[in-house]
């Protein structure tokens, strides 16, 4: 029935926040920042509101030229209006190209050659501190949302431009390409479709389909993640207010959520591990949570265990989803209470009935196991187009509709995927590295992060991160590892200096060669 209410538009950008405020107009949108493009709209809105920036932009857009079918790339700081700028390119018929805002300014160069020669909506900051000159041959057009450039228009010029009707793509055609995390080199660009973002958030609308009563969702996602769209569609059509973060830092967080006392939060899960320390803070920011969810990497035992145990909410539940940018949610595992001790932090669920399918697929002749992971594939409606310029490469991934995860695990005789490795920090010989990091996590409370990483000439490093950067309890941490593979000593770093993707995951090939030319240099 919540599907069916929702109906086939539901990812229809350009017009997602119209449709949900003629449902909804008095609900509202909160923000821990304000607009780069609007900030007299101020921290609150309701959807006409957000409903009228988005036509508002959509009609300076078209002002400046863009056009059906256009590429418009947008990268800029940071903030909620790269969400609404995307809907404003949809709303006009082209398709909006996201680049992460911590992307360096050679890989921006490189994707916009890869788009060809398309829109660049930028802001005065990128240009001046990292976008190279090269931006202004290789963009059509480059426009300013705040600022000012002598060779870039601004879009505030144009305000005032006559508002144009929406334009809608065929659900076959592409409504949105988003970058993959570029953990191991040069972001790939994923081509999604109408179609296939309406078929991700048919198993994320089941998380809140046994909500009864509206409650505040409060999402600290990346901007430039196909994830928060799908997050948006389900809550906004829905009537839910919601809060969305740019910034994660467990004060700020705390303050907003003693206010606003969220029901639902969406967020990644390193962002969970920071709010650890949000269950102990008097003011109980986590107190009105009944649902928790990820859709990115598995979470960490402790830190699932740590915050249900900071809800008050009868029947609270940790929602896991296992998926990736190319085909979306595909995995699903919901975790309470009684679950969080001593489960296993590998298994990371079952597939939707009706919806995905996984199989794990030999490397070695065996059936695969624990011992003898497999390559995990997927099957999903979800999945996308192909990867733009890259189309060989795409289907490299391919065995007809199942698709390479990149990732190493098995399946239980109950159907349950573990998840042990990304194929590429496989360590030959080590077991896996994850399993690992959750048993430290468990055992010392102290870990903020802990990587391991391999080593070029002994055994496997671990990177940790400790609380305010306290010194590693080094007594603690030779108890810890002590029934654990052979590991070097460990190596302290700030968790603010660690290489990180937009969604915030480590970085952990270039974590490897930043700590081996650390050692080097000794």
């Amino acid at each position: 029935m919540l599907l069916q209410r929702i109906g086939n538009r539901g990812i229809e950008l350009g017009t997602l926040f119209e449709r949900a405020a003629a449902r909804h107009p008095a609900n509202t949108v909160v923000l821990d920042h304000e607009l780069d493009i609007s900030p007299h709209r101020g921290r609150s809105m309701t959807l006409p509101d957000v409903a009228d920036v988005v036509d508002d932009f959509a009609a300076r857009l078209w002002a400046a030229g863009v056009r059906p079918h256009d590429h418009v790339v947008v990268h800029k700081g940071d903030g909620f209006d790269i969400t609404l700028l995307a809907c404003s390119v949809a709303r006009v018929g082209a398709v909006p190209v996201l680049l992460s805002p911590q992307l360096d300014g050679d890989t921006v160069l490189e994707l916009l050659r890869r788009v060809g020669r398309p829109y660049l909506v930028t802001d005065a900051a990128k240009l001046a501190e990292s976008l190279p000159e090269e931006v202004f041959a290789v963009a059509a057009t480059v426009l300013l949302t705040s600022g000012s450039h002598e060779r870039a228009t601004e879009l505030r010029t144009l305000s005032g431009a006559p508002r144009v009707r929406p334009v809608t793509a065929a659900p076959q055609h592409p409504t949105l390409i988003t970058h993959t995390s570029g953990t191991t080199g040069t972001p790939k660009l994923a081509v999604h479709t109408g179609r296939s973002l309406q078929a991700r958030y048919r198993p994320q609308a089941l998380a809140t389909a046994l909500m009864r009563r509206r409650e505040t969702v409060a999402m600290h996602v990346s901007f430039v993640h196909s994830r928060l769209f799908t997050a948006l569609a389900i809550s906004l059509l829905r009537g839910f207010p919601v809060a969305v973060l740019v910034d994660s830092e467990p004060e700020r967080v705390a303050e907003l959520f003693s206010r606003l006392r969220p029901g639902i939060l969406e967020a990644h899960p390193n962002s969970y591990m920071r709010w650890e320390s949000l269950a102990e803070d008097r003011r109980e920011p986590l107190v009105n949570v009944k649902f928790f969810s990820s859709t990115f990497d598995a979470l960490h035992p402790r830190t699932v265990r740590t915050l249900l145990g900071a809800s008050r909410r009868w029947f609270a539940r940790f929602g896991q989803i296992y998926g990736q940018s190319e085909v979306g949610p595909v995995v699903l595992r919901a975790h309470g209470r009684k679950h969080g001790q001593g489960s296993d932090g590998r298994c990371v669920g079952v597939p939707v009935p009706g919806m995905t399918g996984v199989r794990v697929v030999s490397r070695d002749g065996a059936k695969p196991s624990r011992h003898s992971p497999g390559y995990i594939e997927v099957r999903s409606d979800g999945r996308i187009r192909t990867y733009l310029g890259e189309h060989q490469r795409f289907t490299a991934q391919t065995d007809g509709p199942w698709w390479r995860m990149g990732d190493l695990g098995y399946r239980t005789r109950w159907g349950c995927l573990h998840l042990l490795d990304r194929e590429v920090d496989e360590i030959p010989g080590f077991g896996s590295t994850l399993s690992v990091e959750d048993s430290l996590f468990s055992r010392l409370d102290e870990l903020t992060e802990v990587i391991v990483i391999p080593s070029s000439d002994g055994p496997p490093t671990p990177v940790v991160c400790t609380r305010d950067d306290r010194p590693l309890d080094r007594q603690a941490w030779q108890k810890a590892v002590a029934d654990l593979p052979r590991m070097a000593e460990p190596v302290q770093w700030r968790q603010a200096e660690l290489p990180q993707t937009a969604t915030t995951k480590i970085k952990r090939l270039e974590l490897a060669q930043l700590v081996d030319a650390a050692g080097s240099g000794r």
